[in-house]
């Protein structure tokens, strides 16, 4: 059979849009099984999911956290039919303060890494930036985050989104919300990492590259053959996730556009 057979093109076709668009379980409820770890020992992991998701899209990177040794949170963030993840940014960051903050009262914690998967990742670079997260915040891993802002925001507003989501306006190029975070600089205590992929459709590669400044710990990493749902699903970008929590590497990738982290992709 012809490498580019019709069943070829239609398999490949019907993998990158999966990969994109992610499993039905991701869509169908928050009821993720809670889990109060808080108070036990290692390093704490905030994760925080992105527009229209509920937290069953973290539930793969949560069991390999946890696997690794990682203490792991999440909120249950409320939004459209009090499922899905609609509402503001700076609503929704300052939401996750107050019950970090809670949770370090009760446990003692003094610092936990974040790691935001699409405007997850806008979420906690406002946390750090604008709501105060900045106290306890060792490092900021974004996974397909416009930072930015995406064209495919175009995409909600066409279906109605903007009508029941004041995030949605938010994630447009240059909001007043980009805008702001990419005017202020981000805080040298708090380490920023980028991850992306060449072959995301809901958030262009390019809408995820940071330029750092002087002063600022910024990392980009860029990958290949992964849709924005892979990013949260793939092996290989654990690793990768796992390596910036270990290692806190600080290398070449942090210039305006990484190269490809053959470490970390597929062939």
């Amino acid at each position: 059979m012809s490498r580019f057979s019709p069943v070829s093109i239609a398999r490949g076709v019907g993998r990158h849009f999966a990969g994109n668009v992610g499993a039905l379980r991701y869509y169908v409820g928050d009821a993720t099984s809670r889990r109060d770890d808080a108070g036990l020992p290692g390093d704490t992991i905030l994760l925080i999911q992105g527009f229209m998701q509920t937290r069953r899209v973290m539930e793969t990177m949560e069991a390999r956290l946890r696997a690794d040794g990682y203490r792991v949170v999440s909120f249950h963030l409320g939004g459209l039919l009090n499922n899905f993840n609609t509402r503001g940014v700076p609503q929704l960051a300052r939401m996750i303060d107050a019950k970090v903050r809670k949770l370090r009262d009760r446990y003692g914690i003094d610092s936990l890494h974040v790691i935001g998967h699409s405007m997850g990742g806008i979420v906690a670079r406002y946390l750090v930036q604008r709501a105060g997260g900045d106290e306890y915040a060792k490092t900021v891993i974004t996974l397909g985050s416009p930072h930015h802002g995406t064209p495919t925001a175009a995409l909600g507003a066409g279906v109605g989104l903007l009508l029941v989501s004041r995030g949605l306006w938010q994630l447009f190029p240059m909001s007043p919300l980009i805008k702001e975070l990419k005017d202020e600089a981000f805080p040298g205590s708090c380490r920023l990492v980028s991850v992306y992929s060449a072959h995301d459709l809901v958030c262009p590669w390019r809408s995820s590259v940071l330029t750092p400044r002087d002063g600022e710990a910024v990392r980009n990493l860029l990958v290949r053959e992964l849709g924005h749902m892979d990013l949260v699903e793939d092996p290989y970008v654990y690793g990768l996730v796992l390596r910036e929590l270990i290692d806190h590497p600080s290398d070449t990738a942090a210039g305006p556009v990484a190269d490809y982290d053959e470490e970390v992709t597929r062939a």
